[in-house]
């Protein structure tokens, strides 16, 4: 058996992917541009990918591919309806990274809400060894004892972010297709405009893409601080940079862009150096400890299929 590994640097250079080479060759590519997909499959049975774009145009002629092994929960890169008419299983891995982008989540929300860029710059410029004051005051930070804190997307990591904001002392409302119990759901509209923090863990979809738009943004709270660790495509990117710009909210972290990396024509180049923004590169989900959970999990699933056995298998989802 053959295992093509299509963007081994998405899964970060420490990452050990020795235990594949227990099920065959294992040839390992850096990365794979998209002029290089089907050459870089070429015989293979197995593909693990993260990040590699797959569709009709560069599967077709991959004819020993038997399942393809996604790095990640989202699989918004792979035409799995079009896989699914090849008979290619899609597999994806569910769950594995909540603790690792709750973590993260959580962090940007306090850098910003704390305004830690300013304050920590005050030491590093030596404005507070020179103040002659013991405290520097300015700018003005908020608790967020008594908060609305706003959760769009309300499954795993979700949950997670809202066990924490609840130990925060915020208030938690949630924005979820389906209620559960336990937490105050809403529409997004209420959501938008009642909540304090803002912060977003739903799947990219034709349902959700845009969800965050220009008219929701402006219904925001001036004092409002939105952080995405979902999907770039998710919110309207030229609105969010606009609104953050004429301090129409007060503060916005991202770890995810419809294009990434994003370029210099991005509308987030323009607002990477302000202080009431926290850009991360796709990041939030890497911890160690989640990429080797990922791993491991891609491992078992390719194992399953062999063995007949069906497991986080997409292709197989209803409505596909």
């Amino acid at each position: 058996m053959k295992i093509a590994v299509l963007d081994r640097l998405t899964l970060g250079s420490d990452l050990d992917l020795s235990e594949a080479k227990k099920f065959g060759e294992v040839v390992i590519y850096d990365k794979t541009d998209i002029d290089e997909v089907e050459e870089h499959i070429g015989d293979a049975d197995v593909v693990f990918v993260n990040k590699v774009k797959l569709n009709e145009t560069n599967l077709k002629n991959a004819h020993n591919l038997k399942v393809i092994c996604e790095a990640a929960t989202g699989y918004d890169n792979i035409d799995v309806a079009y896989c699914k008419s090849r008979g290619i299983a899609v597999c994806n891995v569910p769950g594995y990274s909540v603790y690792s982008v709750a973590q993260v989540t959580v962090s940007m929300v306090l850098y910003l809400v704390n305004h830690l860029p300013e304050y920590t710059g005050y030491t590093k410029s030596g404005i507070y060894t020179d103040a002659g004051n013991a405290n520097i005051l300015s700018p003005v930070y908020h608790e967020l004892l008594g908060k609305t804190w706003g959760i769009v997307g309300y499954g795993g990591i979700g949950a997670r972010v809202g066990e924490i904001a609840k130990a925060l002392g915020c208030n938690v409302i949630a924005f979820k297709r389906t209620p559960i119990d336990g937490v105050q759901c809403t529409d997004i509209d209420t959501l938008i405009e009642k909540s304090d923090i803002i912060t977003v863990h739903i799947p990219l979809s034709d349902a959700t893409r845009g969800l965050i738009d220009k008219a929701r943004i402006s219904k925001m709270k001036k004092s409002a601080i939105l952080v995405n660790t979902a999907r770039g495509g998710v919110l309207d990117e030229a609105a969010v940079c606009s609104a953050v710009k004429e301090g129409k909210i007060a503060a916005f972290g991202s770890d995810v862009y419809s294009t990434e990396p994003f370029s210099v024509s991005s509308p987030y180049y323009s607002i990477k150096d302000l202080d009431n923004v926290c850009l991360t590169p796709h990041m939030a989900w890497g911890a160690l400890e989640a990429r080797q959970r990922c791993f491991r999990e891609m491992i078992d699933n390719m194992n399953a299929f062999f063995k007949g056995e069906t497991r986080n298998r997409i292709d197989l989802a209803e409505g596909m």
